[in-house]
């Protein structure tokens, strides 16, 4: 599945380029993946920093998470285009009434599918063998393509959480 993911993202785009990635709580249907997409299509064909076309990306994945990248080796992205995908975000928030910034709501793929659990119900999942630590977590911490194609989808033992769950 990593591999399947890398193969997703822009080949074109250097491995520092800026990475921004936004969960929704829950997935899209067919129709609003459609529309979302065509706004990020939109939105990054009109990105701009200071005036300057940014080299930016923007993908639906899972049907659930939205990624979006900024390959600053041409334009650096200032505060202003930061606050405009930002924008963007928020809209399909309010849009499809979903919530995109609940960081404390974690994902892991199990049956190749996305599942979503609060982080305060990881240890009972882990009990009840729902996941395990070779499950994969998708690590929306990462801040740039090449930690993504390395770190963004972990077994749970190689993430963060690990220590968290006693699991290193």
């Amino acid at each position: 599945m990593k591999q399947e993911i890398n193969n997703l993202l822009p080949a074109d785009f250097h491995p520092s380029s800026r990475v921004w990635i936004y969960q929704s709580n829950r997935p899209f249907q067919e129709r609003e993946a459609l529309e979302i997409q065509e706004q990020l299509d939109q939105f990054v064909a009109h990105w701009q920093a200071h005036g300057a076309p940014v080299k930016g990306w923007g993908k639906l994945l899972f049907n659930q998470v939205i990624v979006l990248i900024a390959d600053e080796s041409m334009t650096a992205v200032s505060g202003c285009s930061t606050d405009s995908s930002v924008r963007i975000i928020k809209s399909i928030e309010r849009q499809y009434e979903v919530n995109m910034f609940d960081r404390l709501l974690l994902a892991f793929v199990v049956k190749e599918k996305v599942q979503l659990l609060p982080m305060q119900q990881v240890p009972y999942a882990l009990e009840k063998g729902f996941i395990d630590e070779n499950t994969l977590y998708l690590n929306n911490t990462v801040l740039t393509k090449g930690e993504m194609e390395e770190k963004w989808l972990m077994p749970l033992k190689e993430s963060w959480l690990a220590k968290k769950f006693s699991l290193a």
